[in-house]
């Protein structure tokens, strides 16, 4: 929904500005949230839609990137594939904030590899998974994520362990991990503003009820069930680094994250004193509301000085898509030199 008030960000845009094509998922369905809530936090964070590049690979969830920022760029993978894309937009033109849609199954199952790859790599990606453990458009399967003892509309119990999408990118060293909901906008929203703000790569795995297929008595995905289970692990709030801001809380009630280019990450402690900084307690933490069954949400664990992925490929200054083909396309004179190299076996100037 549009602000009837026509305000206008910090890039001088209207949130209707953000708006995308209109949604053909179910009514109700927890991915719409998801959109709703990019839609507003891309305004209140003022990102430019120009340079914006939405990436997603197949299923439900990926349809997604259509209705949000339609003036921005948007490359739509094959199954599983979008963390290729996503390194390859990077290399071209770091310019660009990259947010990728992904699912479960799209990430958890065919995608996995490629995943874990992206993460490890730290190609600067806002990556949101939608999560509702099932496969949405086959007809409700369990997906890689689903919970063991989970039921399907025919009673069908699952019995398999689930991929952890979190604990792995932690364990992967990513440098930003977070947990959510899609029925908690208050959560979500600055998540999402902090991971736009965070250099590399940021994994939010947001779990999104599947009303046609797992909203019912005995999927641990239902609103019912979530809702029963979420177990916060703290308030947060994003205060933009362009922003005069003054935080008023007790003293010793916060802890205060500082992001690589000068925001910060707010969080309010509740009963648990929760360290996002450190990887074991973010592992223990994961491991302990499995245990419990509980579904803890919130900012897991943040590393901010992680080195980003342009460094390792010592990239030059300008992105590759603004550099000139004489400047990316070697001369004629290197081209002789390696194929004398390739066909003597000696490089220039006699040295084998």
């Amino acid at each position: 929904m549009s602000d009837p008030t026509g305000a206008r960000n910090r890039a001088g845009l209207t949130r209707a500005d953000y708006d995308g094509a209109k949604t053909t998922l179910c009514p109700g369905c927890g991915h719409n949230a998801i959109t709703g809530g990019i839609i507003q936090a891309a305004f209140e964070a003022g990102l430019e839609p120009s340079k914006v590049a939405k990436l997603s690979g197949i299923g439900c969830s990926s349809k997604t990137p259509a209705y949000f920022l339609g003036r921005s760029h948007g490359f739509n993978a094959v199954h599983g594939r979008m963390p290729s894309i996503a390194t390859g937009v990077s290399v071209a033109n770091r310019e660009l904030l990259l947010i990728g849609v992904s699912g479960d199954g799209d990430t958890a199952s065919i995608g996995l590899g490629q995943f874990c790859h992206l993460v490890r790599r730290n190609v600067p990606v806002v990556y949101i998974v939608e999560n509702n453990g099932v496969y949405g458009l086959t007809k409700g399967q369990f997906s890689a994520t689903a919970d063991v003892g989970s039921t399907q509309k025919s009673g069908r119990v699952n019995e398999l362990m689930p991929v952890d999408l979190c604990a792995i990118a932690i364990e992967l060293g990513c440098g930003f991990v977070a947990r959510s909901f899609s029925g908690d906008q208050k959560q979500l929203r600055p998540l999402l503003k902090a991971a736009f703000a965070h250099r590399g790569t940021a994994v939010l795995d947001v779990i999104s009820p599947c009303v046609t297929f797992a909203d019912h008595e005995g999927s641990t995905r239902s609103y019912a069930a979530v809702k029963e289970h979420d177990a916060p692990l703290h308030e947060i709030d994003f205060v933009p680094y362009f922003e005069d801001t003054s935080v008023d809380y007790e003293p010793g009630t916060t802890r205060e994250v500082e992001m690589p280019d000068g925001s910060s990450i707010y969080l309010k402690k509740l009963a648990a004193d929760y360290d996002p900084t450190s990887r074991e307690h973010a592992l223990r933490a994961i491991h302990e509301a499995r245990a419990e069954r509980k579904l803890i949400t919130g900012l897991l664990y943040v590393e901010p000085d992680l080195p980003p992925f342009e460094q390792e490929l010592n990239l030059v200054e300008t992105p590759l898509a603004h550099l000139t083909l004489e400047q990316v396309r070697p001369p004629r004179r290197v081209l002789e030199e390696i194929m004398e190299e390739l066909r003597t076996g000696r490089a220039p100037g006699g040295v084998s």
